[in-house]
């Protein structure tokens, strides 16, 4: 362990040890935000409105609002059950995750993930294990517990070095994060807090969690050979030559390598087959007599789509559910309705940790936002970028890289995101860059260095997983391991933002990378 006092990773841990709790990095942050907006309330700081016009016409003037005036201490006071239970992302995460509970209970998400890998060909086990990997985003934790693991115990059934066979289930759950074939809780979370930050520009922002859909499959197909050229290429040649030991860690991870019994194959029939129900039943919502998920009346292709984009959440609660009881009812894991519930019930629990956050975070955003500090600062930073003439995809690029930096001390998706939405989104939909392009580059750099972090919460459990196969394999040899993966990931990730902004792609159903802002509206009053 004297290896991680030393050098840049050594200065990482300490320093990131060193910081408070996500929460109460949240509630340091208010009191800072409070002092900050009565010194600019008392200087004036102030901009002018992008959409907003006056009686006379002239734009409206947006002055910094004090945390401490009467106005605000009674909103703060007043108001605090509803900025809690308003918290977007709150309803679109807690609704998917109580579908997601009863599959990953069910025990769904594992034996479809054993399934997969175990029946992969030798020469085709990297690229399984990394699709499996980023598929295993939707399972939550799964991921991180079920696969990898198997993976160590895959590899040295095929005849391979069990530790390459970790390193790529953790290069594709954890480095290729954001990357996944389809739109899933993490898409939930991004989002509602990309919606509260866009309607400080455009309160008529919806957000669609498939918004960064085509995008995600890019990253998944760009990441998926550079990590099995990397595994099969770079890293198994480099490490030591593995002989199985006679007490082989197998029996420490359980029946893992075992094919499936017959109950659990029947289970993920049935949970196929219920899959394609649902899907007909939402293409049927689209096609039926009265098209409930269609507007006929918006102006806009996108506009009719409108409803159905807005239903994805719900899609995705009843797709895992029904999924997750048809797979418990035929393998015995769910029995009957008051199981079902209890799973759903259990699921809550694990969000317990979340709700807390979700309480800090709700409150700083609300604050941010009242305080008109998100938005001037998001104007005037936007009239610095034009001025500096740097190009979109450039500023989209160091919104990539400083999104890795952070995540080397903020572990938590919706943590960092909260905090930097505010002024980045409407700063970018000033400068004519959709809230989704904003989001797909942000999760890009939150991805690629979560492998080279020991903050990251799965790094000592990933770890352990290799010690089991290798005693002497420390914190520094999983570090310099992985950091091959960090390393070119963010470089591709890097050149996939770059190259998506550049060619003008759609990034998801409806969802484009330029942003028009919305006409000037006459305010009734200048904000305060």
């Amino acid at each position: 362990m004297a290896e991680t006092q030393k050098g840049i990773l050594g200065w990482v841990e300490r320093s990131g040890n060193k910081l408070p709790d996500p929460v109460f990095i949240f509630f340091y942050l208010i009191g800072l935000l409070i002092l900050v907006s009565v010194f600019t309330s008392l200087a004036g700081y102030s901009a002018l409105h992008p959409t907003q016009v006056d009686e006379s016409g002239a734009p409206v003037v947006i002055t910094a609002a004090s945390l401490l005036s009467p106005d605000n201490i009674r909103r703060l006071w007043v108001d605090m059950p509803a900025t809690f239970t308003h918290f977007h992302p709150l309803g679109y995460v807690l609704l998917v995750m109580l579908g997601a509970g009863v599959a990953e209970r069910s025990g769904l998400f594992a034996s479809a993930m054993r399934q997969a890998v175990r029946n992969a060909p030798k020469f085709l086990l990297t690229p399984v294990v990394v699709v499996v990997a980023m598929l295993g985003h939707l399972a939550a934790d799964a991921g991180y517990v079920v696969l990898i693991p198997l993976a160590g115990v895959l590899y040295a059934a095929a005849g391979r070095h069990p530790i390459a066979g970790i390193a790529a289930g953790f290069a594709g759950v954890s480095g290729g994060f954001g990357a996944n074939f389809v739109p899933g809780q993490l898409d939930a979370l991004l989002f509602g807090i990309t919606e509260t930050a866009a309607e400080t520009i455009d309160p008529s922002w919806d957000a669609n969690i498939a918004g960064n859909w085509y995008f995600i499959v890019g990253m998944a197909l760009l990441f998926l050979p550079l990590i099995w050229w990397l595994t099969d290429a770079v890293i198994e040649p480099r490490l030591k030559r593995f002989s199985p030991p006679d007490d082989a860690p197998m029996a420490n991870i359980g029946d893992s390598n075992a094919p499936l019994a017959p109950e659990q194959r029947k289970g993920l029939g049935r949970a196929g087959l219920a899959a394609v129900i649902v899907c007909a039943l939402w293409g049927a919502f689209l096609f039926m007599p009265g098209t409930p998920l269609i507007d006929e009346e918006a102006a806009t292709p996108q506009g009719r789509l409108t409803p159905f984009y807005q239903s994805l959440v719900a899609f995705f609660f009843i797709l895992f559910f029904v999924c997750g009881w048809a797979y418990g009812a035929a393998a015995g894991t769910v029995k009957n309705h008051r199981e079902a519930v209890k799973l759903m019930a259990a699921a809550m629990g694990d969000m317990s940790y979340y709700l807390v956050l979700a309480f800090a975070a709700s409150h700083f955003v609300a604050m941010f936002e009242w305080s008109n500090l998100g938005l001037i600062v998001a104007v005037q930073g936007s009239d610095a970028i034009e001025a500096s003439n740097l190009s979109l995809p450039v500023l989209l690029v160091l919104i990539v890289v400083f999104s890795a930096i952070v995540n080397l001390f903020v572990g938590s998706a919706s943590a960092k995101w909260a905090l930097m939405s505010p002024v980045l989104v409407p700063m970018m939909m000033l400068l004519g860059v959709s809230p989704e392009m904003t989001t797909a580059a942000y999760r890009v750099g939150d991805s690629t260095t979560n492998i080279i972090t020991p903050l990251m919460t799965y790094f000592p459990l990933v770890l352990t997983f290799c010690q089991r196969w290798r005693a002497d394999f420390g914190l520094g040899s999983l570090t310099a391991m992985m950091i091959p993966f960090s390393m070119w990931l963010t470089i591709a990730g890097i050149a996939l933002t770059f190259a998506w902004v550049f060619l003008d792609l759609p990034l998801g159903p409806g969802a484009v990378v330029d942003y028009q802002l919305p006409a000037q509206t006459t305010a009734p009053a200048p904000v305060q």
